[in-house]
């Protein structure tokens, strides 16, 4: 059964489907926040129903883990990506609220927050209104207040590797103590507002921001903070301060620790271990993004990657904080990845290019990645298709 695309309701209903006639899943996973929180909701309701499953994320056609598992009635779900599947969850929206909809068709009662930390990584994404976003509001898991979207208590540590945000400060927990200037805890929405107005200034008001940057800020204010869990609710999200930071983990891990990324999603103990993906994640990329040389071009901005860049994370902060064009384009040596302001069909543009440089891409109207074998093909074919 597939299930390309979805009508108002037929995709979370078609999936449930799909996944209560399985003997055994197989996700198939495409890197990034949204993806893997939509595993982990479907990958909940099936433990909840004693359906084996594996999970692994999926770079260009390959798994970044290797599948050893397999019966005769498996059900392949792809999430995001272009690979053959019985189920394919690859939506305009979010794949998370879809997935959280469908654990619900299951019997399961899913966990809201999760839905929503993978909702928040989408582009122009709004949680407000979602079945997740009542769900969690009606259990009390989430609250509305000043301050800033980040997975820790510890504003130092929270400011510097978060990637909602690149300023001066990034990456540098010695530069966000000397910003702070001796505010390294904010317990009163006073204080919380005070913090989010500094954060605002200095990515907004950097000499080398566009204005981009002071509309971009504003998703990283005033958070959903996390509620601890209720004896009579649902099932805790993990241990985050905030939806945008939970968010943030997600998609770092996914990036840089794609099996811890999974894990936390699922709902294994791997806190820890995420937040430490998540740290070196945000470091490389911050470097990245400061380091960054780059070539202007009609509507385009193109960079030529580091080694040690993540390549999707650094052309979404460049987008949002530092490109004076509407896209960016983050080229390595093999791989590439792409992020535009508004909606670009970057996708297709992407699978353009890379088709040229004997290559494959794919992704969406806003964010797209790509691997070839000729990087010079592969950037002259996706100036042509932007021009």
């Amino acid at each position: 059964m597939a299930v390309a695309g979805r009508s108002e309701d037929a995709a979370p209903d078609g999936v449930a489907t799909a996944l209560r006639e399985a003997g055994f899943v197989r996700f198939r996973v495409a890197p990034g926040g949204d993806a893997s929180a939509a595993a982990g909701l479907l990958a909940r309701a099936l433990a909840e129903r004693d359906t084996p499953f594996q999970a692994s994320v999926v770079r260009g056609g390959r798994p970044a883990t290797t599948d050893t598992t397999g019966t005769d009635d498996t059900t392949t779900v792809r999430i995001g990506g272009t690979e053959p599947a019985d189920v394919t969850l690859d939506l305009p929206g979010s794949a998370s609220e879809a997935a959280f909809e469908a654990a619900r068709e299951l019997g399961s009662d899913p966990d809201p927050v999760l839905a929503l930390a993978g909702a928040f990584t989408t582009p122009d994404a709004t949680l407000e209104g979602s079945a997740a976003f009542e769900a969690a509001r009606d259990h009390d898991r989430i609250e509305q207040r000043p301050g800033i979207g980040i997975p820790t208590a510890d504003l130092t540590d929270g400011l510097a590797h978060t990637t909602l945000v690149h300023a001066g400060f990034s990456g540098d927990p010695d530069a966000v103590r000397g910003l702070l200037d001796g505010r390294e805890t904010a317990d009163t929405d006073e204080q919380r507002r005070r913090v989010a107005s500094i954060v605002a200034l200095a990515a907004a008001g950097a000499e080398n921001a566009t204005p981009r940057a002071a509309e971009t800020v504003e998703d990283a204010l005033r958070p959903y903070a996390i509620s601890e869990r209720s004896d009579d609710g649902p099932a805790t999200a993990p241990e985050f301060a905030t939806v945008g930071g939970y968010a943030d983990v997600l998609r770092a891990c996914a990036h840089e620790r794609p099996g811890t990324g999974l894990a936390l999603a699922i709902g294994h103990d791997v806190r820890d271990a995420a937040l430490s993906a998540w740290r070196v994640h945000a470091r490389r990329t911050h470097t990245a993004v400061r380091n960054a040389t780059t070539a202007r071009h009609r509507n385009l901005v193109v960079v030529r990657a580091d080694a040690d860049a993540p390549l999707a994370t650094t052309a979404r902060l460049l987008c949002e904080f530092r490109s004076p064009e509407p896209v960016v384009l983050v080229v390595g040596e093999t791989e590439a990845a792409a992020a535009a302001a508004d909606d670009r069909d970057l996708g297709t543009r992407m699978h353009e290019a890379a088709t040229a440089a004997d290559g494959d891409g794919a992704g969406g109207e806003r964010r797209g990645g790509a691997a070839f074998a000729d990087n010079e093909a592969f950037v002259t074919a996706f100036r042509e298709a932007m021009a």
